[in-house]
């Protein structure tokens, strides 16, 4: 693992797998604080937005921690921040989790809206979608580096991004975008500049995980 001693701080907003996060960032050689302080959030070297739960649920959580004003002033600063599980979906302008009936695709809670985008309810004959999965990596992707097209990651979630709607220009570099399927297709990882988010856990799949991180605090250095 990598010993690039890369200052790391976790978002503590009260949503997020905490504890495991902070053991695979230590493992693969970075320095960690799991912080709710604005400065120290704002300025580490790199953030990473845990998240389970609901939508509406953590993005409340974010807020009440000014996280998608840090979130907003890394990236135009160009500081890198990784969100997972439902810290990547709070990157997009919507989620529609328990906004039913007829008017649910227009209704939800609104996210920070880094990337356009709903998220919304899986098709699947089974929900949630629990355990291990391979992943479509996207052809340029850094993050899924070195590893084999068949490896599988942890995944927990009812709830994705099923269209990637982001519009692109010849003046912009289209972001890596990798893909998974239960029932049908969702992002499984997104790789945008500054802004790095994956739908699984890689701080719960094992070493391929591991080497996901590895490979993010590889290329912040």
């Amino acid at each position: 693992m990598s010993s690039t001693a890369t200052r790391v701080a976790i978002l503590d907003y009260g949503s997020g797998n905490l504890l495991s996060a902070r053991r695979a960032l230590e493992r693969v050689g970075a320095t960690v604080d799991v912080t709710s302080d604005p400065r120290v959030a704002t300025e580490a070297e790199a953030l990473v937005v845990p998240g389970v739960g609901a939508f509406a649920a953590c993005m409340q959580g974010l807020e009440a921690v000014k996280g998608p004003r840090i979130i907003g002033e890394r990236l135009a600063g160009s500081r890198p921040v990784l969100g997972i599980c439902v810290g990547m979906q709070v990157m997009f302008d919507r989620g529609t989790e328990f906004a039913d009936g007829e008017h649910a695709e227009s209704a939800g809670a609104r996210g920070c809206g880094e990337w356009p985008g709903v998220v919304e309810r899986l098709e699947a004959p089974v929900l949630p979608h629990m355990g291990w999965n391979t992943v479509e990596a996207a052809e340029h992707s850094v993050l899924f580096a070195g590893m084999p097209a068949d490896e599988r990651f942890y995944f927990v979630h009812s709830y994705g991004v099923r269209d990637w709607v982001m519009e692109t220009s010849d003046h912009l570099r289209a972001p890596d975008v990798t893909w998974a399927a239960h029932g049908t297709r969702f992002v499984a990882a997104v790789e945008n500049g500054p802004l790095t988010a994956t739908q699984f856990h890689p701080e719960k799949s094992g070493d391929a995980g591991l080497q996901l991180l590895e490979n993010w605090i590889r290329a912040i250095g």
